[in-house]
C-alpha cells in the first residue's frame, strides 16, 4: 500500500494542476473576449491543450464556468482569511488590512475584475452563479459589519450604525473596482485607498485619523 500512495498522489496533483491550468486559461479568455464569446476551443488554445482535455475535465462550458467562479471566489476567500489572521487583534487593523487587500494589485487588477464583473453580469439569469456570489457576499458583509460593530463599541460612537457603514464600505469598494476596470488610465490605487480611509475616518474618527 505504501508503494502505490506516491503514484496516487502524483495523479491527483496532476489532475488538480491540469484543472487549475484550464481555469486560469478560462479567466484569461473571459477577460479578453467576454463570457458569452468564450468557447471551449478558445480555452484549449489558451492553455495549449486539446479540446478533448477540456471536455475530459469539465464535460461542458457551463461546468467549466461554474468551477472558474468557484476558484475565483475561493482564491479571494483564502486571501481574505489570511489577511484577517495576520493583521492583529484590533478591529481597526483588521478593517484596514481588508481594504488594502481589496484595493491591492492581487485583487484589484483588470484581468481579475473583468472576470468578476462578467460573472456578476450573469447572476440574474444564472442561479448557480448567484448562489456562489451571494454566499461570499454575505460572509464578507458579516465580517465587515462585525468589525464595524466592534469599532462602534470601542469608540463609544453615537448615532453610528455598523451595518450602514459596512454597506457603504462594500458599495465604495465595488465602485472603485468598476472605476479601475473601465477607466484604467485615470484610476489611481493611492487615491482609491485615500477615499476609503477618508470614509472610515469620518465614521470612526478615533480609530482612523484624517
Amino acid at each position: 500500500m505504501t508503494a502505490t500512495a506516491p503514484t496516487t498522489n502524483r495523479r491527483t496533483a496532476s489532475r488538480a494542476a491540469r484543472r487549475q491550468q484550464l481555469i486560469d486559461a478560462t479567466m484569461k479568455c473571459i477577460a479578453r473576449k467576454g463570457m458569452g464569446s468564450v468557447t471551449l476551443g478558445d480555452v484549449a488554445r489558451e492553455a495549449g491543450l486539446s479540446q478533448g482535455i477540456v471536455n475530459l475535465h469539465f464535460e461542458s462550458k457551463d461546468n467549466l464556468l461554474k468551477e472558474t467562479l468557484r476558484s475565483l471566489a475561493g482564491e479571494y476567500r483564502e486571501k481574505f482569511d489570511k489577511v484577517l489572521q495576520k493583521s492583529g487583534p484590533d478591529a481597526a487593523d483588521k478593517l484596514r488590512a481588508v481594504m488594502q487587500l481589496d484595493l491591492g494589485a492581487s485583487i484589484c487588477n483588470q484581468r481579475k475584475l473583468a472576470v468578476w464583473f462578467a460573472f456578476w453580469g450573469e447572476v440574474k439569469s444564472r442561479p448557480t452563479y448567484r448562489r456562489i456570489c451571494d454566499e461570499w457576499d454575505q460572509r464578507y458583509e458579516k465580517v465587515v459589519a462585525g468589525l464595524c460593530d466592534e469599532l462602534v463599541a470601542e469608540g463609544g460612537y453615537k448615532n453610528v450604525e455598523a451595518t450602514t457603514i459596512a454597506y457603504g464600505i462594500s458599495s465604495m469598494i465595488n465602485g472603485l473596482w468598476l472605476s479601475c476596470l473601465i477607466s484604467p488610465q485615470t484610476w489611481d490605487r493611492k487615491n482609491a485607498m485615500a477615499a476609503i480611509m477618508s470614509y472610515l475616518g469620518n465614521a470612526f474618527p478615533e480609530h482612523f485619523k484624517q
